[in-house]
Formats: structure tokens, sequence, C-alpha cells
């Protein structure tokens, strides 16, 4: 998480550190109409700036990936980003729209403009004659950004909308711009902020072409069918085994997938529940959490085409510890069962705790799990919840007392994440050895 924080801030904090040094706003006049100018140019700057990082991570660069901490991270900077792009554009058009109205109703003098000024070359010239189309375009844009990003964010609208429409944000984003080339202060172009940003909409527009021509992800894709399904009822769990048909780079346990049953739905995120194997065979354990993943076991066949892309993320467990604990709650227990499997062909020396919360209990499932445990050599701890006590950070220490020399692997309810987290930091816990997947890719 360090990662994307420190990427965001110095993102913010460079264009406006870069904007003040360009800008006239701290030498020139302090009265409204040129301090809002600056400030509808800073605003212009940070909602583009946000959206051109956002759509570059949109493309889900892989390569980044170790230093972001797994795409996972990518996806939670990817939306933090739109976020702010969404909060910026909003006052950014506030800055440009509301003074006109306070004009037109007289609670405003707009300056008149002086009859001269220095000559422009050809070039700014017409890029100021497009002036009026440019505000128009951009105007719309802005309405259209802010319907899509909240269609992204509210998660009561469904999931097949968000993913037929949130690819119409990259043509959007190409019209904020020229919108924003157009509009742009021309002293700008010729200072570091507008090098900057020049790069920054050169290659965000790039990204957006690339996903307007269905390119995301196209290089880790491969096609295969359902070789089998298995629904366990007390858990409301689907275990689905795929059988590729191209060639699939290997995974490791831990790590996802973005798998397509349904081309009109999309593509859903499923941590891959088995390890890596040469026969080409992956499985995948989905929950019932929402309206669609809840009619899957009745939707799914046996021999249907399926569309894999991954895989991504860098929850690998990885530590430089000899001892681990994981804590899988609900269907986060998914990477832990790959991570098993791994275990059952060949061990790592490392003493683990693996602790299973679920508030759904299904006995078959419990019992390979238990299976598995034992001959992975791995500690199975099941808590039952409303049945048995709860997994706080006390009884943690409590059942595992060497948790210092451990790292701490979580997948499960942020909440319930957050809550050990916090609570194993407070007893003097290094932060970095606590592994979180943020598996919320919306």
């Amino acid at each position: 998480m360090k990662n994307i924080r420190l990427i965001y801030s110095i993102l913010f904090i460079g264009l406006v550190a870069l904007w003040l040094v360009a800008d006239n706003i701290l030498s020139g006049p302090r009265t409204f109409f040129p301090v809002r100018a600056s400030l509808v140019n800073l605003t212009g700057v940070l909602a583009m700036g946000a959206m051109s990082v956002g759509m570059v991570l949109a493309l889900r660069p892989f390569h980044v990936e170790p230093f972001l901490g797994g795409m996972d991270k990518s996806y939670r900077l990817h939306k933090w980003l739109g976020v702010t792009a969404l909060v910026v554009s909003i006052v950014h058009w506030a800055w440009a729209v509301v003074p006109k109205w306070l004009v037109g109703w007289g609670l405003l003098t707009k300056p008149q403009r002086g009859s001269g000024g220095p000559a422009h070359s050809a070039l700014v010239e017409m890029m100021q004659s497009q002036r009026g189309f440019a505000e128009l375009v951009g105007e719309w844009a802005f309405y259209a950004a802010v319907v899509l990003i909240l269609i992204a964010l509210i998660k009561l609208f469904p999931y097949r909308l968000f993913f037929n429409t949130h690819r119409l944000l990259a043509l959007v984003y190409l019209v904020l711009v020229y919108h924003s080339v157009i509009l742009m202060k021309p002293g700008y172009w010729n200072s570091a902020i507008g090098l900057v940003m020049a790069a920054l909409m050169v290659a965000g527009g790039i990204a957006a072409v690339v996903s307007l021509m269905g390119g995301i992800g196209r290089n880790k894709k491969a096609i295969g069918y359902i070789d089998s399904l298995e629904y366990h009822r007390d858990n409301r769990v689907l275990a689905v085994m795929v059988q590729l048909r191209d060639r699939w780079e290997s995974h490791k346990a831990g790590q996802f997938a973005f798998v397509t049953f349904d081309n009109q739905e999309g593509a859903h995120p499923f941590t891959i529940s088995s390890s890596w194997s040469h026969l080409g065979t992956l499985r995948f354990h989905i929950k019932a959490l929402g309206d669609y993943t809840s009619e899957l076991p009745k939707l799914l066949k046996a021999g249907e085409v399926v569309t894999v892309e991954g895989p991504y993320g860098c929850f690998d467990f990885a530590s430089r510890q000899d001892r681990q604990i994981w804590v899988g709650g609900g269907i986060g227990i998914t990477p832990f069962i790959a991570r098993l499997q791994a275990l059952t062909v060949q061990k790592d020396g490392r003493e683990i705790d693996l602790f299973y919360s679920t508030a759904e209990p299904d006995q078959e499932f419990i019992k390979r799990l238990e299976q598995l445990a034992e001959e992975a050599g791995v500690r199975l701890h099941v808590i039952i919840s409303g049945k048995d006590e709860r997994l706080t950070p006390d009884r943690l220490c409590e059942l595992v007392p060497q948790w210092r020399e451990a790292s701490v692997w979580f997948c499960g309810p942020a909440g319930f994440g957050h809550a050990l987290r916090e609570g194993l930091v407070a007893r003097g816990f290094d932060v970095d050895d606590f592994h979180q997947e943020l598996f919320d890719m919306r």
C-alpha cells in the first residue's frame, strides 16, 4: 500500500509544483478573474493527470505489479485516481461555469479584454479559434465522465452495466485530451508542466486507443473449456475446473485471473485455487456473492468455452520468515488451497498455521481442506462464525505464540483484515509483514 500512496502523492505534488513554476498566480494580480483563470488551469491539469495515469493502469500493466505489490494494488490506485479525477473535475467545471452564470445574473462584472496583445504563431492562432468548440465538447465529456465513473463506483449498478460502459471512458478521455490541448494556457507549453502533461496525455491516449480496440490483456488470454463443475451447497461455492486449449504461462499459488464465461457479462476476477500443473488445468472456487455469481451453478455447463486472462497478483507467499500465518475469510480461502496443493508436492520448510473462518460451513469442503492441510504439513484452525470464538488479534496471538516471528497472509473481507492488521501493528508487528489481497477490482 505504501508504494501506491507514494505514486499518488508524487503525481499530485509534482503537478502542483510544476504548475506553480509555470503560472503567475503568486506574482500576478490577486483579483477574482485572474485567480479564477489560474485555478481553472490547475484543476484541469490535476484532473487530466489523474485520468492519464488511470488510463494507463487500465491496461493491466503486469510489469509494474512487483513495485505496486500486485494487480489488486494497481486497481486500488486506479480507483483512487478515478475518484480524484471526478472530484477535481467537478471543481474545475464549477470554476469554469459558475462565474459565467454570476456574470449573466449581474452579480459579477467581467473585465474588458485588452485590445492589443503579443503576436501569436499560426499554430496558437489556430488553437485559439477552436476554444469555443473545445469548451463545448469538454463540458459534455465532463457530464459523460461523471455518469460513467459513478456507474463504476456505485456497486448497486450491476457488473454487466459497469463492464459494458466503462470502456466508453476511453473515448471520453480522448475528447478531454483535445479539450485540454486547446484550452491549456499557451505559456505552459514552454515549461516543464507542458512537457509532463504532453507525455501523460500521449501515454493515456495510446492506452485509450488500445482499450477501444479491445487490446487489454490480449497477450495474456487463453481459451479453454469447462471440464467439470462441483457445487458445495452449504457454503454456496461452485468449483469450476477449466481445461485450457491455449498455452498458459505457469502461475504461482495465490495469483488470480480474469475469467469470461459470458461475453456480455464480461471478465470477472477469480483467484486460482489450484497449483500449477503441466496438464493445463485451472480450478476456481466461486462464491455466490452477487446476482451473477449466484446464477452460475445454473448457467454453467461442462464443455462450454471459457476465456482466461492472467495470471496476475503478487500474493505469492514469499517472505523472509520461517513461520507464516494464513487467514482466509470465507471465499478468501482460495489462494491458500492453491498453496496447500503446491506444498503437497514440495515443502518449503516453514511452520504454517492456517485459519479458515466461515459463516457457512460445508462439511465436505472442510473435510477436503483438512486432508489437504495434513498432506501439506500445515496446522489448520477452522472457525465457525456464531459457534466458535471470533478470530481477533488477541485470539490469534494466543493460538500462535510465535506470531512476532511470522509473516501474516490474509485474504477475506476488508474489515476483517483491517482489524487484524491494526491490532497486530498496535502490538509491535511490522506492517510490511502483513500481506493482504485487496480483492476489489471495481
